[in-house]
């Protein structure tokens, strides 16, 4: 095994191993059985979503003995999974308001269920797509179709609701603290680097994390394009500080007509 392999071997374990403290907080969470928790599970949820990518997109691609391919898929699908509960659960409190004891109860069992279902459905199932071709050029075709299904997976579009639920919703999962739909004429004016600029779409942090900064754009530059429209992101990174907390903020200028805020 080289160097780099065995240091991304190593760091996805450092991942996988705050994705578990996560899971654990949201587990805590669902026992209270209530809607009250469901904007910290949202957080929640977008943080389990960026470590998830971050595993895919810098450390995965560097790994190459398939045992180790093998045990790295197999936890990621349950993540990929458990992201894609926890995402209906927030749409579900978004329309409902109330749910049934019964769908907290089946979150909670898939959560300590995990190492079963990872030892056993999980590993199967990429077993088989991992071992089913052995020639080379196949497998690494293979491996890419994988890699961009579980990628896919995590992003989870809302299909319900007007365009701009959809956009908000998203970058809340995201990770963003404020959202808000602008029209703002000057600004829209000058923007000559997209045709046609109707929107901006303003997304703040209460951080200094200028790197989560970025990923709420790319997110909703994402959604926006496999809409049809185009987007521009603007990393204005302006911090505000008449507030008691960091604040960073960016926008997107787009080409669709939104209803404003304000």
């Amino acid at each position: 095994m080289s160097y780099i392999e065995k240091k991304y071997n190593n760091k996805i374990s450092e991942v996988f191993d705050e994705l578990t403290i996560i899971e654990e907080d949201i587990l805590k969470l669902f026992t209270f059985k209530s809607t009250k928790h469901s904007e910290k599970i949202a957080k929640l949820c977008a943080l389990s979503n960026r470590n998830v990518n971050l595993i895919l997109k810098k450390y995965y691609p560097e790994i190459k003995q398939i045992s180790d391919k093998l045990r790295i898929k197999s936890r990621l699908k349950f993540y990929y999974d458990l992201i894609d509960k926890l995402t209906h659960y927030i749409r579900c409190v978004e329309e409902f308001q109330k749910l049934d004891d019964q769908y907290y109860d089946t979150i909670i069992d898939f959560i300590e269920e995990k190492e079963r279902l990872i030892s056993g459905k999980y590993r199967e199932i990429c077993s088989h797509e991992l071992t089913v071709f052995y020639d080379k050029t196949t497998r690494e075709e293979l491996e890419r179709v994988l890699a961009e299904k579980i990628e896919m997976g995590s992003k989870q579009y809302f299909t319900f609701g007007s365009l701009e639920t959809e956009i908000k919703k998203i970058a809340e999962i995201a990770g963003a603290d404020e959202i808000a739909i602008i029209d703002n004429e000057e600004m829209l004016r000058r923007a000559e680097f997209i045709r046609n600029p109707r929107t901006i779409i303003n997304y703040s942090v209460y951080s200094t994390d200028e790197e989560l900064l970025k990923d709420i754009g790319r997110e909703l530059k994402e959604f926006l394009i496999s809409k049809g429209y185009e987007a521009v992101i603007l990393l204005l990174e302006i911090t505000d500080l008449t507030l008691e907390r960091e604040f960073i903020t960016a926008s997107i200028i787009t080409n669709a007509k939104l209803n404003p805020d304000y």
